[in-house]
């Protein structure tokens, strides 16, 4: 009688009983054997897997999904690294190291991602270990920037000096960052896992897309927080759902472990890497935002106070790009804007010399992909404001300038379909030639694969990497999805049905938006006049003619949990 043949290993299954053999946070020796030895050496599990964790993954070939196959491009002897900065905050000290780095490892690049981290590329097996000993020194590290772990914690990017705010939250952001992230006891979660506190009154952090979310309001004279849980993107989007509670200040980082132990604990989560975030407990697993917070409450030695209504900004943008009064008297703030969160290592020497001599040193990375310059004496804000701008970073940029948001694409990316950071760049310069009188905030995304790394989603332009036959020719193309928010309008992009070879791109949005701009009502704004508008007029709009729809595609591989921000 023949023995029964073993059933294959799923994808998750792999992923499961990897992370019960090896807490990769404590076996970075194996890393520096790698260094000694050579890129040969590199174990699969560490290529694949555990590299993660240490915010490190393999880097494509430029060719992207595909190149290769089942959804994944190929891999090449180089390396991305992303450093975790909670909350956004940065000496000018650290940000000047960061800047020799990517000079001197990184072929010259810094990304800002839209978590407030800065990634490096091509990083070789031998400097891994030099550039996370670098980091270590002046207080920073690449610990959970990837895998399936917390996430960099972030914030809004002024808090403690902007004037508005209800509240200092970041020091909750960095205690929960502290106690959370590279913790040993959270080393294994089902999927990646991302929070962010705010005390600002813009929700520049943008609640509504994390896992959880706290956002401080104000009730009985008294201030604290709101919870929100299971928001996400990729390719299903959910918005988090609010939670009938009210966290008082000492609060906020026991609920927030809390939530954390209520997602480690669900095993059913665990059976597939695409089902595997917190917001399918409400979408595939018939949670309600009652039971959450029942559950919650039961992991908690303290009782949750119950809620109340929220004002729910309105703004477009809320970036704070610009220049604008903190709380303490004669200083500003100077809001750099970052297109597509580029930089190379000479910027950032620059802007960390910057910082020293105009401010107290500090600068901010925000969820935009930019770069603020806090402590202004006002005098002194214009004569910054120019000086960034001979360093290529914009105060006062154009709306397309400024709404230009790009996931890492093709170049750097196994999982993408289009190059995307090239391809804003053009865009953006297109359509400032094309359109220079646009009176409009415009959010303007561009993803290079259906999981949303780009946010396209949450876009009023949401452009979603696809490729299509062009003139004989296997060419990049975007499909558009229209409308999306955050905030009092908080809603996902409608796709309308529409692609395009990303030659033709400009020439679509500037069709959209001269029709736009030629039969608005007087006071009536972008997102109003999409919704005022079927899928079909506007496709018809992006096409300069009634075309028929086209099919949005679905993933062709697996979320990206280790490039998605």
């Amino acid at each position: 009688m023949s023995e029964a043949v073993p059933a294959k290993e799923t994808k998750a299954q792999r992923a499961e009983r990897l992370k019960r053999e090896k807490n990769p946070w404590e076996a970075f020796d194996e890393v520096r054997r790698f260094a000694r030895e050579g890129r040969a050496t590199v174990l699969p599990e560490w290529a694949s897997f555990y590299f993660k964790w240490w915010g490190i993954y393999t880097q494509g070939d430029g060719v992207g999904a595909t190149g290769g196959k089942g959804g994944e491009g190929l891999a090449t002897e180089y390396f991305m690294l992303r450093i975790g900065i909670p909350n956004g905050i940065l000496t000018s000290h650290q940000a000047r190291e960061i800047g020799r780095l990517a000079r001197d490892y990184g072929r010259n690049l810094g990304d800002i991602t839209t978590r407030q981290n800065i990634q490096f590329h091509w990083l070789t097996i031998e400097s891994l270990p030099e550039v996370v000993d670098a980091l270590d020194k002046i207080g920073l590290s690449p610990k959970g920037a990837c895998g399936d772990v917390v996430r960099n914690v972030t914030g809004c990017p002024v808090a403690g000096i902007a004037a508005n705010e209800l509240i200092d939250a970041s020091p909750v952001a960095r205690e929960i960052a502290h106690t959370l992230t590279a913790n040993p006891e959270f080393v294994n979660l089902p999927r990646k896992f991302k929070i962010t506190a705010s005390g600002c009154s813009d929700w520049c952090n943008y609640p509504e897309i994390n896992d959880i979310a706290l956002t401080a309001l104000e009730k009985d004279g008294e201030i604290g927080y709101s919870l929100r849980v299971g928001g996400g993107l990729s390719n299903e989007p959910h918005l988090a759902e609010q939670l009938d509670v009210f966290l008082l200040p000492h609060q906020a980082v026991p609920a927030a472990r809390a939530v954390a132990e209520i997602f480690r604990g669900q095993q059913g989560l665990r059976e597939s890497r695409d089902r595997a975030r917190l917001k399918y407990l409400f979408t595939k697993e018939g949670w309600t935002a009652d039971r959450f917070r029942n559950e919650l409450q039961s992991r908690l030695d303290f009782t949750l106070l119950r809620g109340i209504t929220e004002r729910v900004p309105a703004g477009v943008l809320r970036d704070h790009v610009g220049i604008h009064p903190q709380k303490n008297a004669g200083l500003s703030y100077v809001g750099a804007s970052v297109l597509r969160g580029r930089m190379t290592g000479e910027q950032l020497q620059a802007a960390a010399d910057l910082a020293e001599r105009f401010g107290s040193g500090n600068l901010r990375t925000t969820i935009s992909q930019n770069l603020i310059f806090i402590d202004i004496p006002n005098s002194k804000t214009a004569e910054l404001a120019n000086e960034l701008g001979q360093i290529g970073l914009h105060v006062e940029g154009s709306v397309f300038w400024r709404g230009a948001i790009a996931c890492t694409g093709t170049e750097f990316c196994k999982l993408a379909i289009t190059e995307t950071k090239g391809f804003t760049r053009w865009v953006v310069q297109e359509m400032e030639e094309r359109l220079p009188q646009f009176d409009q905030e415009l959010r303007l995304h561009v993803t290079g694969c259906p999981n949303s790394c780009g946010q396209h989603w949450i876009a009023d332009i949401g452009m979603e990497g696809k490729k299509v036959k062009h003139e004989g020719k296997l060419v990049d193309a975007y499909y558009f999805c229209l409308g999306g928010a955050v905030g009092e309008h908080a809603g996902f992009g409608r796709p309308v049905g529409y692609r395009c070879p990303a030659v033709d791109v400009p020439e679509s949005i500037e069709r959209l938006l001269r029709r736009y701009l030629g039969n608005r009502s007087h006071t009536e704004n972008l997102r109003a006049w999409f919704a005022r508008h079927s899928n079909d007029e506007l496709r018809a709009f992006l096409a300069g003619e009634p075309v028929a729809p086209e099919q949005r595609d679905l993933p062709n591989g697996r979320v990206p949990h280790a490039v998605a921000e």
